[in-house]
């Protein structure tokens, strides 16, 4: 193992020890709001049954406090998202330099499907900041900014041409963007094509980095049948797909129907697919053809 590998696994080590800590602390936390949560309706029970004043005014004090609690868990458990999503940026360090030293391990297919549901599902959660905060670019079905540029090793759709010159969205890794040509440099993220693709900005879109809430800002969420580009299942290709229910739940996915020819109808069943996996149709003014 090189030294530079070494250096690379001691800071995951590092993260990965604050997070356990940082968790005891948000336990903690937990637990001291719940003790004060519970003294606050022993003082609504006496207020109810007695009328008294002065324990008015320790609800008051209590309620004051029970915030400040609830203040410090929320700082606690963004620190926590902070410090995963560091040991991800460092990982992706990591896959960085064993590809260029050529000591890339390949995923057998089985794995990548389950990692990349993984990601999906544990990616961070949107919680605004006050009630009339907005969801930020690349929460949920917001766009990224105009200027935007993907970092090398974030994940995206981009539309390619394959070995048969066939031309659709795959999911892909970025290795590295030129400014004075406006290309990325990408790999296909299924390791079993294996290919390596220089191509335009516009041929590349950015998956949402954050999960929006339908609850707390259904803006966020795709309506009801939107058309957009969706990952297939158990593939690494995006294809055009209607949406056919929104997520109820910040732990829900999409359900829906893709085109394909296959069935009878046109469509496919309805299908679960990830807020992550699920982006807009891709605008062109060569109308570049989803399926």
């Amino acid at each position: 193992m090189s030294i530079s590998t070494d250096s690379i696994a001691k800071k995951i080590q590092e993260r990965l020890k604050e997070v356990h800590e940082l968790m005891h602390e948000v336990e903690n936390a937990r637990e001291q709001s719940e003790s004060t949560l519970k003294q606050i309706e022993n003082y609504k029970s006496e207020i109810e049954g007695k009328q008294k004043s002065n324990t008015i005014e320790q609800r008051k004090i209590k309620l004051s406090i029970a915030i400040n609690d609830a203040k410090k868990e929320e700082e606690l458990l963004r620190n926590s998202l902070e410090k995963i999503d560091e040991i991800r940026s460092i990982r992706s360090e990591r896959r960085q330099q064993a590809r260029s030293a050529g000591n890339k391990e390949p995923i057998r297919r089985g794995a990548l499907m389950k990692m990349l549901l993984e990601v999906a599902h544990t990616m961070p959660l949107y919680i605004g900041q006050t009630i009339d905060a907005s969801p930020p670019p690349l929460c949920g079905c917001i766009p990224a900014e105009s200027c935007y540029i993907a970092k090398p090793g974030n994940i995206v759709a981009a539309f390619v041409k394959g070995a048969d010159e066939e031309e659709n969205w795959i999911l892909a890794e970025i290795i590295s963007f030129n400014h004075l040509t406006n290309k990325y440099e990408i790999d296909d993220i299924d390791e079993e094509v294996n290919e390596r693709h220089i191509i335009s900005r516009r041929r590349v879109m950015p998956l949402p980095i954050m999960r929006a809430n339908p609850e707390t800002d259904p803006q966020a969420i795709f309506t009801n049948g939107t058309i957009v580009m969706a990952l297939y299942p158990q593939t690494t290709c995006f294809y055009k797909a209607i949406i056919t229910a929104q997520p109820k739940t910040a732990h829900e996915d999409y359900e829906v129907i893709f085109e394909d020819a296959t069935y009878t109808n046109g469509y496919s069943p309805p299908l679960k697919v990830p807020q992550r996996y699920v982006i807009s149709i891709k605008e062109s003014k060569k109308r570049i053809k989803v399926n």
